[in-house]
């Protein structure tokens, strides 16, 4: 059986093994706009030229959509639709503003929580970006626009994306995961595609 191939969106210095259990036996295209990564293919959301129209199989980015600008996000999500391969998929995580703003309405904006491997993150690095890595000069970590489940799937939805399965995790992942299909899909297999990928 061909072996099935994976963008690694916005990899930073991850390879698969950070990503799902379901790619670790997948081929992986690392895909970054900062070459300071070392990544196989440099690009932007926006603009993915390196890659094939129908050319893979899958596409997982976490934590990357919310560093685009508003208006930007329907062009990554339709280039994203562009480069899948007609049985296609996107797996995508991002910030969950719902639960995040919940801890702002609490006045709690700059208080930790929870700590990262980068240190603790209170809730203005989840809406604006890390600022330990923006004072350091690393500007790409700046977040310029945010999502709900809601929001999220119907962006999918306008994008062209068929089909879509959604998970919200509160305290203290904070995140929001997406799995949206290129083509129709029951109910059922969405669901199956969904829990292969999806922390529990």
């Amino acid at each position: 059986m061909d072996s099935k191939t994976f963008i690694h969106v916005g990899c930073g210095h991850k390879n698969k093994e950070k990503t799902t259990p379901e790619f670790e036996n997948w081929e992986e295209i690392r895909f970054d706009i900062d070459e300071s990564v070392r990544p196989d293919l440099l690009g932007s959301m926006t603009d993915m030229k390196s890659v094939g129209t129908e050319s893979v199989d899958a596409i997982f980015s976490s934590h990357n959509i919310e560093h685009l600008y508003p208006h930007e996000v329907p062009i990554a999500l339709t280039e994203f639709l562009r480069v899948l391969k007609p049985n296609g998929y996107l797996v995508l995580t991002c910030p969950d503003l719902q639960s995040v703003c919940a801890l702002i309405a609490e006045d709690r904006l700059t208080e930790p929580a929870y700590t990262s491997p980068a240190g603790p993150i209170a809730p203005i690095d989840i809406l604006f970006g890390h600022r330990t890595a923006m004072q350091q000069g690393n500007l790409y970590m700046a977040h310029r626009c945010g999502f709900t489940k809601k929001v999220l799937a119907d962006a999918m939805h306008i994008a062209g994306f068929k089909k879509t399965a959604a998970k919200r995790r509160l305290s203290p992942f904070f995140d929001l995961w997406i799995l949206a299909s290129k083509k129709e899909i029951s109910d059922k297999e969405i669901t199956t595609l969904a829990n292969l990928h999806f922390p529990s």
